[in-house]
């Protein structure tokens, strides 16, 4: 039985023709709304040619664009590692046995999720250096705050889904011997990251949006040199708003797209084992535990 037939009743003709109907009228809404919308910037000369020309020349993509949004998903994919390496590192610290390992890590946690992103960056980016008495590279103080707010969000969705896991897993893992290193690293942590996977990518979306906050600190990522400077020498900044909004759409697409591939795959290559497998499972597990035991 499906997840969703469980979960309620499939409609019937009646809800059917229901939602249709409200389909095609909220349709219709949507379509005279941004008709409006685009009629409103007519009227203020928001679509003249004049105004998107500079879209078509080399040197705004070579100079603006393209360096803004490989220096936004540089950024962005540093922070993806690191991010992720932090959240398991802290979930299963806070997933401790040990109190002097399980409260600091939640403090940790909770403090860098309370915490503006923003506010970390100009912590790190204008405070480090009172301690180092070196500079702050730009490109780190947005990676690192990044990393540590993220990677918190993260640590948090990979508890919840070692707390979904089925408790008998873990049990039937330490009957057998493993260490609790062993049951979190090769029982728990996998199928965790399975589970969460959606709420995994969808904290990595909003992890590449952020990468516009390094704006306020001057890294030039892709709202920095795509819009403000952009716009600066050709007065065009709704424009170069809208295209980096779609250059933003596209990455966050293409990165959900691949995330939900991995996720087909991880599925097909969990479940085949299983499927041929089964039969020669139920023939050899008899005779062991017959046999004195498991060596």
């Amino acid at each position: 039985m499906s997840t969703d037939a469980v979960l309620y009743d499939h409609p019937g003709p009646k809800a059917k023709a229901r939602n249709l109907v409200l389909t095609i009228v909220f349709g219709i809404a949507l379509l005279g709304l941004l008709y409006w919308i685009y009629s409103r910037f007519d009227a203020k000369g928001q679509w003249d040619g004049v105004l998107w020309k500079p879209f078509t020349y080399g040197t705004t993509w070579n100079d603006y664009i393209i360096p803004g949004l490989l220096n936004t998903l540089k950024a962005a994919a540093v922070a993806m590692v690191l991010s992720l390496a932090f959240g398991i590192i802290f979930a299963v610290g806070r997933l401790s046995d040990h109190w002097w390992v399980r409260l600091p890590a939640g403090a940790v946690v909770e403090f860098f999720r309370a915490v503006p992103l923003l506010l970390m960056m100009f912590f790190i980016f204008f405070g480090v250096p009172f301690i180092t008495e070196q500079p702050m590279s730009i490109f780190w103080a947005v990676v690192i705050g990044l990393t540590l707010y993220n990677g918190s969000v993260l640590a948090e969705a990979f508890r919840a889904g070692v707390h979904s896991v089925p408790r008998g897993q873990s049990e039937a893992a330490y009957a057998i011997g493993m260490r609790k290193s062993q049951v979190m690293g090769q029982i728990l942590i996998p199928q965790a990251a399975r589970a969460m996977l959606p709420v995994i990518v969808s904290q990595l979306v909003v992890l590449v949006k952020d990468t516009a906050l390094g704006y306020i600190i001057s890294y030039s990522e892709l709202i920095q040199l795509g819009v403000n400077n952009l716009s600066a020498n050709y007065g065009n900044v709704l424009q170069a708003a809208i295209v980096a909004a779609i250059i933003y759409i596209i990455v966050n697409t293409l990165l959900t797209s691949f995330a939900g591939w991995l996720s087909r795959r991880t599925r097909r290559r969990g479940r085949a084992p299983r499927e041929a497998g089964t039969a020669a499972e139920q023939a050899t597990i008899g005779p062991s535990m017959g046999g004195g035991g498991v060596s």
